[in-house]
């Protein structure tokens, strides 16, 4: 799945889909409350009412630049508290290898935030050491998001991500740590969207007039846009998380921006607009 935005094109390279199974991440979503938006069928829940997610990483093309936003889960990572996350040994890099990006092409690699599905490829396991997976990028890390979670100590299953996914591209001298509002190149620039994470941030993308949004995760599912108030269970600030989805929500409707969900299944793009009280995405 590819969309163009300008001279700037977005390719979708997806790891894992599931139908159901999302109630830990959005426990409000139930299969009674879901039915009743009926926009999100088919694409984005079944007809009943389970909520279509994937976890997919977006190679975006911008001239003279080979940016992949977030990495997935990776391979032959240990001590994932999700059974389908843990000890993976999928083809993600081959597919994306198929897709026209070989690893070794890409010159950046951008994490919207540092969960577990955002860092995963970030490095492979070659030898029993982990090693870049993109040799010759460099890595952007927020520097707000990357000073809280090597820091804190209320979450031990982020150890583990750490010490496999992001301190061994600090050794090998490939991080950098930007701003929350950085611009990476001219049609690429983050915008903060914080909440979900205390530094997480989204990337807008504009060229030759057209404008795009790639989320993160301010919002995991379109559902989000019906039910703002519906906060993912690893909302870091569940508070500031909804206010961030009522902001940049409102500030879309009615807006010819194409919004790419970084986990929004089927069709994962389309335009935002008001309905009701709330939002719904139109593909």
């Amino acid at each position: 799945m590819q969309w163009q935005i300008g001279d700037v094109t977005v390719t979708k390279i997806v790891e894992l889909e599931t139908t159901g199974g999302s109630r830990f991440i959005l426990p409000q979503a139930t299969r009674e409350a879901v039915l009743p938006i009926s926009w999100l069928i088919p694409h984005f829940a079944d007809e009943n009412g389970r909520l279509k997610m994937s976890i997919h990483a977006l190679m975006v093309e911008a001239p003279g630049r080979r940016i992949i936003v977030d990495t997935c889960l990776g391979n032959d990572k240990k001590d994932r508290r999700i059974p389908t996350w843990n000890d993976r040994h999928g083809r993600f890099l081959e597919d994306l290898a198929a897709a026209g990006f070989p690893s070794e092409t890409i010159d950046t690699v951008l994490c919207t935030h540092l969960h577990v599905d955002h860092v995963g490829w970030n490095t492979m396991l070659v030898d029993g050491q982990w090693v870049p997976t993109f040799p010759k990028a460099r890595y952007l890390f927020g520097r707000v998001e990357y000073e809280h979670w090597s820091t804190q100590t209320e979450r031990p299953d982020m150890l583990p991500v750490f010490a496999d996914s992001i301190r061994p591209i600090f050794a090998r001298g490939l991080a950098d740590l930007v701003e929350c509002d950085h611009q990476i190149c001219p049609e690429l620039q983050l915008m903060p969207s914080t909440g979900h994470t205390p530094g997480h941030t989204s990337v807008l993308i504009s060229s030759n007039g057209k404008r795009a949004m790639i989320t993160g995760d301010f919002a995991h599912h379109p559902c989000q846009m019906a039910h703002p108030e519906w906060s993912s269970t690893a909302d870091y600030d569940p508070v500031a998380a909804e206010a961030t989805r009522r902001r940049i929500f409102g500030a879309l409707a009615g807006d010819p921006v194409l919004v790419i969900g970084t986990h929004f299944a089927g069709p994962t793009a389309g335009h935002v607009v008001r309905d009701g009280e709330a939002f719904k995405l139109v593909v």
